[in-house]
């Protein structure tokens, strides 16, 4: 078994690969030609942390992913990141573990940015004005690195509870070819922004419905385990497209979950980000400068299996 360092994998990544990869990864999920097993949740509340254990194996592929991922929030005090990991993959021929990534959290970093990009390609507006970012983090700086394909705007308003985390972010981005204004709510984000991507670990909404104009994209990634959420669950029911990783993930967990416990939306107006990629057609009635739509983004096991794929693919 080939064990992969960081810096390997970093070495060896291969972006337009992943991005391909995961797109194609999405479309055999809600295909239903992949086997993804339910995924286990740890909460440590005390540390304010979780961990996660995902799996995956999409039909025809030579191997099986186990992805192990963390995020324990309060390492950035002890000078530690907050996520971490690594992933195995394992021969759907024999068993035989093949590889290990030891990616320290990466990979899921990057996956998580590229679904965001996906979710973005099929539903958010045309003309993007200006960006807006909910959080400061790690994924927050990547999800807007990876919206440059898909829109030419470089306007962003940031808010996040940690000044100096937000302030950061403004001039780590202003490196990177983006114009960034730091807001002091996440009200005024809202009120400057046409596409929102938030992004924090929050166990309470950060964004009511009040403040959401017609015309907005949300791409929610942060509430990817039970208990977390950022959304108001009506900006949900007043969304006219509502795309999910997953909707049996989403509908136990997520932005979409508690929409749906409050009655607020039925399953049925949902739609699986790979359906709407496979039929090559945008969730977004672009006719309607009004309609706002919403991405629901809880991680899916295919995405871990693909990336690491692509990064070992042609040495095993």
């Amino acid at each position: 078994m080939k064990i992969w360092s960081k810096d390997e994998i970093v070495a060896r990544f291969d972006v337009d690969r992943a991005v391909r990869m995961i797109e194609q990864g999405f479309i055999a999920y809600s295909r239903g030609t992949a086997q993804v097993p339910p995924v286990q949740n740890f909460q440590f509340a005390d540390a304010n942390g979780d961990c996660c254990i995902k799996s995956a194996h999409i039909d025809g592929a030579r191997t099986f992913a186990i992805k192990i991922s963390s995020g324990f929030y309060d390492n950035p005090k002890q000078g530690m990141p907050s996520n971490s990991g690594f992933v195995v993959l394992c021969s759907a021929t024999t068993g035989v573990p093949v590889a290990l990534l030891q990616d320290e959290g990466w990979l899921t970093c990057i996956r998580t940015a590229i679904a965001g990009q996906l979710a973005a390609r099929v539903a958010a507006p045309r003309n993007v004005t200006a960006i807006g970012i909910i959080g400061a983090g790690e994924q927050a700086r990547l999800q807007l690195e990876y919206l440059k394909p898909v829109t030419a705007c470089r306007e962003v308003h940031v808010w996040s509870p940690s000044v100096a985390l937000s302030t950061s972010f403004a001039e780590n981005m202003a490196g990177r070819g983006f114009v960034v204004k730091v807001q002091h709510s996440a009200e005024a984000v809202a009120a400057n922004a046409n596409l929102i991507v938030t992004a924090t670990p929050s166990r309470q909404a950060l964004l009511q419905t009040a403040w959401i104009r017609g015309g907005t994209h949300i791409t929610a990634v942060g509430a990817d385990a039970f208990g977390k959420q950022e959304l108001d669950p009506h900006i949900v029911a007043r969304a006219s497209s509502i795309v999910v990783d997953s909707i049996a993930q989403c509908s136990r967990y997520g932005e979409v979950s508690h929409a749906l416990a409050a009655g607020l939306i039925q399953i049925e107006r949902l739609t699986e980000l790979g359906s709407a990629l496979e039929s090559g057609e945008r969730v977004r009635n672009d006719a309607d400068p009004m309609q706002i739509t919403i991405a629901d983004l809880t991680g899916v096991a295919v995405q871990d299996a693909q990336i690491a794929d692509s990064v070992v693919a042609g040495t095993i």
